[in-house]
């Protein structure tokens, strides 16, 4: 089901001018209930959502893959939800990230930079120097397929 969304979603983004910079980030499906996360290279606004969901609508309504009777929901990800795509990354330069990496290290700070290969962080990191310890500020390089989950930090 979720390939199915996934293709269908595909070529709509690649004929609709308004959507062409949109990608499907997350499809879950559960009994009844088909959640889709969509997101952009520009601003997603809730009017592509709804038209989107709009879209789906026709499909799962003339199909029936859910039966007669489903719940649709179809959003961008939130600020809670992991980054999975080198093109969110790019979106997000300038943000707080909290990195979790496969060997198990967590890392916060500033997105520098965003590559096909690997994210800079530019992190405040409390070092030794003498008896005392000290902040400085230090850039982290993490290669992509090292990160387990990355999710952007908003601060008040």
């Amino acid at each position: 089901m979720e390939e199915k969304i996934t293709n269908l979603l595909e070529t709509y983004f690649a004929t609709e001018a308004e959507f062409q910079d949109c990608f499907v980030v997350d499809i879950n499906h559960s009994n009844k209930k088909l959640e889709v996360f969509v997101d952009s290279d520009s601003a997603m606004t809730f009017a592509k959502c709804q038209r989107i969901s709009r879209y789906l609508e026709g499909y799962l309504d003339e199909q029936k893959p859910l039966g007669e009777e489903y719940v649709l929901d179809v959003s961008s990800p939130g600020v809670d939800r992991p980054l999975k795509f080198y093109r969110q990354y790019l979106k997000n330069v300038g943000r707080t990230l909290e990195v979790t990496t496969t060997d198990g290290e967590t890392y916060t700070g500033q997105l520098k930079e965003a590559s096909p290969s690997e994210i800079v962080l530019e992190a405040k990191m409390r070092v030794q120097e003498g008896k005392r310890k000290k902040t400085v500020v230090e850039d982290i390089r993490i290669a992509n397929d090292a990160i387990k989950k990355s999710i952007v930090k908003i601060s008040f």
